[in-house]
């Protein structure tokens, strides 16, 4: 009867099976994630080596101070800026062109290619450095995400007159050498790692955060009507209580 007793208490129940099956799931995500980033770790420290021969490999399109600019004092100064928002564009021939559909035919135009704009976590990078000088040749403006439904912001040069497009031949000068090993492990585990559900336990188990529903509860928190009108601080609140109590007596 004992026995019995004893082993019944050895039985699990089945809420206590899924736990620990859901525990074994989670534990082998965060597994592969670290290996992920391991690989990545890896890939990215291999060395370049250099070309015994460089070769072409189309053009390249970049801005570049105008020659006003370049003749003024403050050449240096627009120069730093210049290193933080600058934008690249490659092509295989010198015309960058891309197709356009007019007129129910299809015509080559030019591409578009403007200067970097900067976010919010750009503008507050200390590795960016950009002195307080710089920062009043950007402007701010807001940006509406439809995926996120979230709006961003963004800082914007003011005078990209300063600045003109340039092209040049893309020289390739060093490879990396490729571990056909390391890109075929490394191929796996982000097959695994970007599944749709895999990603969102990462972002809830790993970094803490599921959505981004707090975030926009306190943004409609601030825009509505009633936060405007009870935003007093603590320290108005009772200096506005010792008044009525003043007049009181």
């Amino acid at each position: 009867m004992e026995k019995d007793n004893l082993m019944f208490f050895r039985l699990r129940s089945l809420r206590s099976r899924k736990r620990t099956i859901k525990k074994d799931v989670e534990k082998q995500i965060r597994k592969k994630y670290k290996r992920s980033i391991e690989l990545w770790k890896i890939k990215r420290d291999i060395p370049w080596i250099p070309f015994e021969e460089p070769y072409q490999r189309g053009f390249v399109r970049f801005f570049a101070i105008t020659e006003e600019v370049m003749r003024t004092k403050d050449a240096e100064f627009f120069e730093g800026i210049l290193k933080k928002i600058n934008t690249f564009m490659y092509s295989e021939i010198r015309h960058f062109l891309k197709k356009k559909k007019k007129f129910g035919r299809r015509i080559y135009v030019e591409r578009e290619q403007k200067l970097k704009s900067l976010s919010s976590y750009e503008w507050n990078n200390p590795k960016i450095q950009l002195t307080q000088r710089e920062r009043q040749y950007f402007l701010k403006r807001s940006e509406y995400c439809p995926f996120r439904k979230m709006h961003y912001d963004y800082y914007d040069f003011i005078e990209p007159w300063r600045f003109t497009l340039r092209i040049r031949p893309n020289m390739i000068t060093h490879y990396k050498p490729v571990n056909a090993t390391l890109k075929k492990e490394y191929a796996e585990v982000e097959s695994y790692v970007n599944q749709h559900k895999i990603t969102g336990i990462i972002q809830k188990k790993i970094y803490g955060k599921s959505n981004s529903w707090n975030i926009e509860y306190k943004t409609d928190l601030i825009k509505s009507i009633k936060y405007f009108h009870y935003k007093m601080s603590a320290i108005e609140i009772a200096e506005s209580l010792e008044d009525d109590c003043v007049r009181k007596f």
